[in-house]
């Protein structure tokens, strides 16, 4: 089923070029400098100007105490302390201390609150899971329902995705390589779930010290495996959590669910006070392999791979002395168009076997998804002279096609300013969505090799994990890419639908390197 390309986002769509067999997306220069919304500069700006009006009224309310030598000591130390004013100063001055009043109260209702990332960890696959490209091709062969000319092409797709010699599948469906039938039972696909996610969890709380029974709020996000009982249900008998941990389970998210439960958490937070969560985020393959010859379902076939990650994520302030990162920003972007909705769609072929249909504009509509969500992001992110060169060259251009319009004076081309996203974050992690992918915001947003090096070794090592993705990046930075105290990234995920979602991480503590985080339990276990 083809899907017809909405006209409101037919010019949008036209930056899709093929240069020596190989397709890149790209972006207008133009299209660029409106990565500054100025609705959102001016609302992210307005609470600063609040602020100097508190610092002027607060000075001269201190003036007018000064000024008609209130006594201090007598201020403090008695129930009244009296001070003169004329009429027309003390309504003035009645004025400025309830306006002060006011900026006091709307800072302290509006004001985020903080959020923690404790520490996070991510699924290692065993050895018997991982598989090199010539074993997966055999496993595709053995199912017996794949033509010559598929599986020349899942093979030329494995060859050219970026995954390494060693990714890993379920038990469930490489049991073929031992002349076993493929398992995709119930069962078969909970197994995969409990090994991965058990694992993580296991080691997060380890490495944070963490009772279980301290966890009083359970996100956890698999798109295509939703059970009964919940995964959450599973995590919570495994693990013995109290009986009114609050659990959410969400499904169908796409690659980028793992921001969206950050986002959960993070409300869930600000109405919970001293409150820590865990999040889980997994994908599961074993009822998931799509056993039909449509090329649209094989390359699922070809790019994901088993993974999972766990984190801890706290509000209490105690926490902030032992917190790996704290929570910055978090912008989600439903991105709206057919082209966009159907690019990553579960569905049946013609013969009726299920899977996931990948478009082949899914690179363009991501890189277009992208953009809109650094809309919102980018006056969070820049500097503020990032943004005024922005404006000034916008300024500039528009004045410059008013003059040729009524004057007639031609200044010829003006180039507009691009922002450089480099300045306001240290590191990037890019979902690990496929080589096309990271290869695409690379170029656009104008990045380094080192920028986007920790996407390229988890595509490598792990493959696209799903969800999980930009947590094995993260893992990545902080073991190998000298993260320190200071520094910000950014997670960028992308997912069906079609999402972007962001969020950007601020390191309180130089993470420990992983040798001396894995020591550290049994360490603790000597101790005992």
């Amino acid at each position: 089923m083809s899907m017809k390309r909405s006209s409101s986002t037919a010019s949008e769509m036209n930056d899709f070029k093929e240069e020596g067999g190989k397709k890149e997306y790209q972006v207008s220069k133009s299209r660029l400098v409106s990565l500054i919304d100025w609705f959102t500069v001016f609302r992210r700006y307005v609470p600063i100007i609040w602020y100097l009006v508190l610092v002027v009224l607060t000075a001269q309310i201190t003036m007018v105490l000064f000024r008609h030598r209130l006594d201090f000591h007598t201020l403090f130390t008695h129930d009244v302390a009296v001070v003169e004013l004329q009429r027309r100063e003390a309504l003035s001055f009645a004025l400025k201390a309830i306006a002060v009043t006011a900026i006091l109260l709307w800072y302290l209702g509006t004001r985020e609150k903080t959020v923690y990332l404790i520490d996070f960890a991510c699924f290692e696959p065993p050895e018997d899971w991982k598989f090199t490209p010539e074993q997966i091709l055999e496993m595709m062969r053995l199912q017996g329902c794949f033509t010559e000319e598929s599986m020349a092409f899942q093979e030329r797709m494995l060859m050219q995705s970026g995954c390494g010699p060693a990714t890993a599948w379920p038990p469930g469906i490489s049991r073929c390589l031992q002349g076993l039938p493929r398992d995709s039972s119930a069962e078969a696909a909970r197994a995969e779930s409990e090994v991965v996610m058990f694992d993580s969890v296991r080691k997060v709380l380890a490495q944070t010290k963490t009772n279980p029974k301290d966890i009083n709020i359970l996100v956890v996000n698999c798109s295509l495996f939703s059970p009964t009982p919940s995964l959450c249900s599973m995590i919570i008998n495994e693990f013995g959590m109290r009986a009114d941990t609050s659990s959410y389970n969400l499904s169908g998210m796409g690659c980028s669910a793992g921001i969206i439960s950050v986002e959960l958490v993070k409300h869930l937070l600000a109405a919970k006070p001293n409150s820590t969560a865990l999040i889980i985020s997994t994908e599961n393959l074993t009822q998931n392999l799509y056993l039909g010859n449509d090329r649209g379902f094989l390359l699922q076939n070809t790019l994901f791979r088993v993974g999972g990650a766990a984190m801890i994520l706290s509000n209490k302030w105690t926490d902030a002395f032992r917190a790996q990162f704290k929570l910055l920003h978090v912008v989600r972007t439903q991105y709206v168009s057919e082209d966009s909705y159907g690019c990553v769609y579960e569905t049946q072929d013609v013969n009726q076997e299920r899977g996931v249909r990948l478009s082949k504009d899914i690179v363009k509509v991501a890189g277009r998804a992208l953009e809109k969500n650094f809309t919102t992001l980018g006056p969070h992110v820049l500097p503020l002279s990032e943004q005024v060169k922005t404006g000034f060259s916008m300024l500039v251009k528009m004045l410059a096609k008013q003059a040729h319009a009524t004057l007639g004076v031609d200044f010829g081309k003006i180039n507009p300013y691009i922002p450089d996203f480099k300045r306001g974050l240290d590191h990037f992690c890019i979902h690990a969505g496929g080589r096309g992918v990271i290869d695409g915001i690379e170029k656009n947003l104008n990045l380094t090799p080192r920028h986007v090096e920790a996407s390229r070794h988890a595509l490598y090592t792990y493959g696209n994990t799903s969800s999980s993705s930009i947590w094995y990046e993260m893992d990545y930075i902080r073991n190998r890419m000298e993260l320190k105290r200071g520094q910000r990234v950014l997670q960028v995920g992308f997912g069906s639908g079609f999402k972007c979602n962001s969020a950007v991480w601020l390191c309180l503590n130089t993470p420990k390197k992983k040798s001396e985080r894995d020591a550290e339990p049994q360490n603790a276990k000597k101790k005992d």
